[in-house]
């Protein structure tokens, strides 16, 4: 919790958009190698405590971009979707696939700015550190000179054995006693003596002074491999904890993410519902349609049977016109005949009536 307050004091989110993390490889430095594998949140964050900004981009909890800007980088376009820029610090080149040049043109756009700013905060945090160095510089440079000015003075240049005339210079404050006690000496040895003594005690203090100075530059190179092995697992630890810290920075951001895909979880939802109320309604017609196929089979099977009943009472009728037409030429010759027997009756009755008449006509003839 005190990390997660912490972040949100420290370093913030002052932009952010969505895009396709890449990196290039390591082995061919030409193919590009994805590291996500959809659409990830990249955001712009500020450091307040060290006045950086830095784009960081994670994958869950992983962090699959952690580059700070600086002054000599350059983010570059290299198509109208997809941009580049490379971290020497990382030794690496990141590549980002937006899903618009909109998108592209706002992330250019502010990496110039922050990039700008970067180089404004370091220039200005050069300034302090020359200001607030000074003094502090002098003060080491004093510290560091104090106790090689004696060393300077009785051994380098008789270690060297450059010039012989160092020793003999620095006894020169006890020279003048002893040249006062000349007159108490009964002989010059032993003031050679005393001058061999002096310039033995000197060697061997010279000698331990370079000793010394010899182990305290192995422990102040020994100290700053320490300090700068110190420096770097403190920057890890430091980035490593940073991006802990922004993992619950980037909550807030989460949490909108979260909201909007809930947001679009029940818009598809109620698309998914809307759909399939359509496709029950498409089911119902496709059941009522089917209802019309077997009926239109069925009324299609009467028809065939009706026409097949039409064809057989065409057929019934053209032979019912067939017998009709017969029937009619039999009722001609039936008729024909019959004025024939007709006529010929006609002509025996005829005959008949002749034959009365002549008879009476005898009858009456006899009779009178």
């Amino acid at each position: 919790m005190a990390s997660a307050v912490r972040c949100r004091r420290v370093e913030q989110p002052i932009f952010s958009t969505r895009a396709h993390v890449f990196q290039i490889d390591p082995t061919t430095k030409k193919n590009w190698v994805p590291t996500s594998k959809h659409a990830v949140t990249v955001s712009y964050f500020y450091d307040s405590t060290r006045n950086v900004y830095r784009i960081i981009s994670l994958d869950g909890s992983k962090a699959i971009i952690n580059s700070t800007i600086t002054p000599n980088m350059t983010f570059t376009k290299t198509s109208q979707k997809f941009g580049q820029w490379a971290d020497s610090r990382a030794n690496t080149v990141y590549g980002l696939g937006f899903s618009s040049e909109n998108n592209l043109l706002k992330f250019a756009e502010k990496f110039a700015e922050f990039k700008e700013a970067a180089r404004l905060a370091k220039e200005k945090s050069q300034e302090k550190m020359e200001l607030t160095s000074t003094p502090s510089q002098e003060s080491a440079t004093g510290d560091l000179q104090s106790p090689l000015t004696p060393e300077s003075i009785n051994g380098t240049d008789d270690e060297r054995g450059t010039t012989p005339e160092t020793p003999q210079y620095l006894p020169e404050p006890r020279a003048e006693p002893s040249q006062n006690q000349l007159p108490f000496s009964h002989s010059s040895s032993s003031i050679n003596k005393h001058w061999e003594a002096e310039l033995a005690a000197l060697k061997g203090n010279n000698a331990k002074l370079t000793a010394a100075l010899l182990e305290s530059t192995a422990n102040v190179k020994q100290w700053k491999q320490q300090l700068a092995a110190y420096q770097e697992e403190a920057e890890r630890l430091h980035t490593r904890v940073t991006e802990l810290e922004c993992v619950s920075g980037q909550m807030t951001v989460i949490k909108s993410q979260k909201t909007e895909l809930n947001q679009t979880i029940e818009e598809l939802e109620s698309a998914l519902k809307s759909k399939e109320e359509e496709l029950e309604r498409l089911k119902e017609e496709v059941e009522s349609a089917n209802e019309f196929q077997t009926q239109k089979e069925s009324l299609t099977q009467k028809l065939q049977e009706t026409e097949e009943r039409n064809q057989t009472l065409e057929a019934q009728l053209v032979e019912i016109e067939q017998r009709l037409e017969g029937s009619q030429l039999e009722r001609d010759a039936f008729r024909k005949s019959l004025r024939t027997l007709l006529e010929l009756l006609d002509g025996k009755i005829f005959e008949l009536t002749e034959l009365r008449d002549s008879l009476a006509r005898l009858i009456e003839g006899s009779s009178s």
